[in-house]
């Protein structure tokens, strides 16, 4: 019965949201469109806009929430929401519609927790915990990956940075503008790195000075290596000082820089690796050589 209850209730809430969709969808339509019309200075492809302008069930009722959510609270701080998207790579993912999608993850996962194991007999105290458990994991978990992708991608733009350097110091030397040298290396390199010189690159075609692309790529990726690139590029952009020569300073600090990160995680390990050895690579190894000794220890004792 309490299965047959779930159900019926899950039932008129798909039915609920698709009705909500039919009749809301030309609002959802234009606030897509204006979720690219905003999106469009972050836009890393070209086919990630069209792609965030592909209206879809999921995705218009994701605006409609996420709006909603976002104009009633403003504790979500949609401009930080966004910042963090575009920092974690997502350029065509608008604010609005990534704040929808946690809250439907919210309402859905513990729908299915519910329905699953109700199904299964679970008592009413078993479900309440499931529901609450799944609302919470539904509304963290985006969060987390994108907190974790965005670790990673940093780490990983940080660690190819001195290639890139390279890279502009032998353009420069072939007689190319800086200009010029990052449009070459943005075409050249792949990964993230070469995402986020893209996306300078077609700022400064959209009439962005050299130096203002530069910081909003700072602001997009604040990473150590990123910022002494940056600084120093504005720096020698105002004194005046050779940019060949200070990519070269650059890069032999950035690889000393690399090197001492390498050094610091190496001694790191033998405290990460303390606990795995102690709870789970010592107790199987003393069952190992211990269990023979005290079976026969144990045999002999009871045969006398």
């Amino acid at each position: 019965m309490a299965a047959l209850a779930v159900l019926a209730v899950l039932l008129v809430a798909v039915a609920v949201a698709l009705w909500l969709t039919a009749a809301l969808e030309p609002y959802a339509r234009r606030a897509e469109k204006l979720g690219v019309i905003d999106l469009y200075g972050y836009a890393g492809r070209a086919e990630a806009v069209a792609e965030a302008a592909k209206p879809g069930l999921l995705s218009s009722l994701a605006v409609l929430v996420g709006g909603f959510l976002v104009s009633r609270f403003r504790s979500l701080r949609e401009a930080e929401v966004q910042r963090r998207l575009v920092a974690g790579g997502f350029y065509g993912l608008g604010a609005r519609r990534f704040v929808g999608y946690r809250l439907l993850l919210t309402v859905a996962l513990p729908a299915v927790l519910v329905f699953v194991f109700g199904l299964a007999g679970a008592s009413a105290g078993v479900l309440v915990l499931l529901a609450a458990a799944g609302a919470a994991l539904g509304w963290a978990a985006p969060g987390f990956y994108l907190a974790r992708r965005t670790r990673a991608r940093r780490e990983q733009i940080d660690y190819e940075m001195p290639e890139l350097i390279d890279l502009l110091v032998v353009i420069l030397e072939a007689g190319i503008a800086f200009t010029g040298a990052l449009r070459m290396a943005s075409e050249r390199l792949g990964g993230p790195l070469g995402d986020e010189l893209r996306l300078t690159v077609q700022e400064q075609a959209l009439g962005l000075s050299t130096m203002d692309a530069l910081q909003h790529w700072l602001a997009r990726c604040e990473t150590p290596a990123v910022g002494s690139f940056v600084r120093a590029m504005l720096q020698g952009e105002r004194l005046g000082v050779s940019v060949g020569q200070v990519l070269r300073n650059l890069a032999v600090e950035m690889r000393l820089r690399r090197r001492q990160a390498a050094e610091e995680r190496a001694h790191k390990a033998g405290v990460k690796i303390l606990f795995p050895l102690a709870f789970l690579i010592f107790p199987a190894m003393f069952v190992i050589m211990l269990a023979p000794a005290v079976y026969r220890i144990v045999h002999t004792l009871q045969s006398h």
